[in-house]
């Protein structure tokens, strides 16, 4: 498999990208023809719009999470000539599970959601979506290493990759509000 390589101005980019907890909400993304002639069919749906119900990381929804990586993605299997029309599809939907994963083992006693979740999202998309076999892969396969089974396609570590980074930036930002406002002294935060 082809390594992916960034120059150091990408990375400060995607980093800038990954850190900037609105962008998602923003809708930057939608100004991206190409990625939206992807995905466009998957944003409009009710199902998809419901993500926003859920938390994923910090302050992030399920549905912002999602973009991101979706977004990411695509823009990564572009650049190297990959399918990013399936990846784009794949890692929109690699995160539809459709309940609160935060209090899901206490409700239901289900345990292991990281091990869990990507059945769960798999037959979601089957159920509301037209997925094929390579999205089916990708969405089933993206908690690699955590679950055993690595992906069959490149496109599918593309996704990996996206979901670890745009997760460790989602957590990262809400640990960086905490500290700073818990390290302010106790007359400037109220």
């Amino acid at each position: 498999m082809e390594q992916i390589k960034l120059s150091r101005q990408e990375k400060e980019a995607v980093r800038r990208w990954a850190e900037d907890d609105n962008w998602a909400v923003r809708g930057e993304y939608k100004k991206d023809s190409g990625y939206m002639d992807c995905v466009a069919d998957i944003l409009e749906t009710p199902v998809f719009q419901s993500m926003d119900n859920y938390f994923q990381h910090g302050n992030t929804t399920c549905k912002e999470h999602c973009i991101r990586v979706s977004y990411m993605s695509y823009k990564m299997c572009r650049k190297y000539g990959w399918d990013y029309r399936q990846a784009a599809r794949a890692a929109l939907l690699h995160d539809l599970f459709l309940y609160d994963w935060h209090t899901h083992a206490k409700e239901t006693g289900e345990y292991f959601h990281g091990f869990t979740h990507p059945k769960t999202a798999m037959k979601n998309a089957e159920k509301y979506f037209q997925v094929t076999e390579k999205e089916k892969n990708m969405i089933l396969r993206h908690m690699w290493p955590l679950t055993p089974v690595p992906p069959k396609y490149k496109e599918g570590y593309t996704i990996i990759y996206a979901d670890k980074y745009c997760g460790l930036a989602e957590v990262g930002a809400r640990m960086k509000d905490w500290f700073l406002y818990n390290l302010r002294p106790a007359w400037a935060r109220r």
